[in-house]
């Protein structure tokens, strides 16, 4: 039986290389984005103003995905900054999985940026495994402009640690051969699945390292850790039984929420963000043929404050109308009358099944407005998604179907 072999492939830098890809298309002597202190960042007004990524030369002034854009302007004032779109990054997406799929039978798509490909057995087409990952990176950089870093191993775990090595544009490997010279020296936050949190336990317990990690006794983190302490410490030894899979995992819960550019002190402004945002749930939800049985509301105040409220309805259902009175029913039992930057509406427990318990009348109510949804949700598959709205969003400045991908990341779905 031929050695499993593992790609994991990662886009260097996506949304700021795939914008200087865009940039020079149309104009070739453009600037590079990717030669020059910038940074691809959201919003500061509508309070979405960080760094969603960075250049190698901003790097150098020690700016960090995720921090404030404030913060990094007084690090480089130089600073080119960029706001996303989605809808580019979403084409590039598509190109970078299509050209995996060339070469690999088995491709899992893990992000945007981030694909898993099976190669085992491919020596007979590619030869040997690290010369044909450095090909397919040429490939990828010629083809479609942008660089990766390719993570070659026996599983899926230690190629994508592999792949975090020294960026950009190499490969890597982390064959289980290569754990302690590779693998155990570095310190415990480098570790999959080790967050800020876990890995501030782990040094009060005098673990800095991976290598601590995986020389730890499992009976000792599975008392601080429980189930997560089987998992990091599997992990720091290098075993990983994921499979690989070519198909999406389905999904267990739906949800959306968005951040507001003004703080929100009036109920019916909420309510109409969260009538939204369960447009968006239920489309989904319908389009996947699934329904739900537990409600969700998650609110954040201006203090960043977070409270949630959650409930288990009767019966399942997939209607829009049903999810909103039941989310307003929860934001009604969690405001306080404090100003809000974030609403968010869930949904879980989801299945095919369908199950009721409804009296006589929300029967009736309820089949008459799963028709109109489904009806509703066939128009705007046709005609996109703005044609059919409710009377309330016109000339409303809240989106009719909000949270979540903006709507170019749900288009690409």
């Amino acid at each position: 039986m031929p050695k499993t072999i593992i790609y994991h492939i990662d886009v260097n830098s996506a949304f700021l290389s795939w914008q200087a890809c865009h940039t020079l298309s149309i104009d070739e002597n453009a600037t590079d984005l990717r030669s020059i202190p910038a940074v691809i960042g959201g919003s500061q007004k509508e309070r979405h103003g960080i760094v969603l990524a960075k250049s190698i030369p901003a790097k150098a002034y020690q700016i960090h995905t995720g921090e404030p854009l404030v913060s990094a302007r007084k690090k480089c004032p130089s600073l080119t900054v960029v706001p996303p779109d989605f809808s580019i990054y979403v084409e590039y997406s598509k190109a970078f999985i299509e050209l995996l799929k060339k070469h690999s039978p088995v491709v899992e798509q893990y992000s945007i940026d981030e694909a898993f490909c099976d190669m085992t057995g491919m020596e007979i087409l590619h030869g040997s495994p690290v010369d044909f990952a450095n090909t397919l990176r040429e490939e990828i950089r010629d083809t479609l402009g942008f660089t990766v870093n390719i993570g070659v191993s026996t599983n899926k775990l230690l190629a994508k640690m592999a792949s975090d090595f020294t960026k950009p544009d190499k490969v890597h490997t982390l064959f289980p051969e290569e754990i302690e010279k590779k693998l155990w020296p570095l310190p415990i936050e480098d570790l999959f699945y080790v967050g800020k949190s876990t890995s501030k336990k782990l040094r009060l317990l005098g673990i800095k390292t991976i290598g601590e990690l995986a020389h730890t006794d499992p009976a000792v983190l599975k008392s601080h850790f429980k189930k997560h302490g089987e998992v990091i410490y599997n992990y720091a030894n290098g075993i990983d039984n994921g499979v690989l899979t070519d198909h999406a995992e389905p999904n267990k819960g739906y949800g959306n929420s968005i951040t507001t550019h003004y703080d929100i002190t009036e109920r019916d402004a909420a309510l109409k963000i969260i009538l939204s945002l369960c447009e968006t749930v239920g489309a989904r939800l319908r389009a996947d043929g699934v329904y739900i049985s537990v409600v969700s509301v998650t609110l954040v105040d201006c203090e960043f404050h977070h409270i949630s409220r959650q409930t288990t309805l009767s019966s399942t259902t997939n209607v829009t109308e049903r999810i909103y009175e039941t989310a307003v029913s929860l934001f009604d039992e969690a405001w306080h009358k404090m100003p809000l930057r974030l609403l968010g509406v869930s949904t879980s427990h989801a299945s095919p099944d369908k199950y009721e318990q409804y009296n006589l009348f929300d029967l009736e109510k309820y089949e008459k407005l799963s028709n109109l949804n489904t009806a509703i949700d066939s128009i705007r598959s046709r005609y996109g998604e703005d044609s059919v709205k409710r009377a309330c969003f016109i000339n409303s400045e809240t989106g009719h179907m909000a949270g979540g991908l903006q709507k170019a990341k749900r288009n690409s779905r």
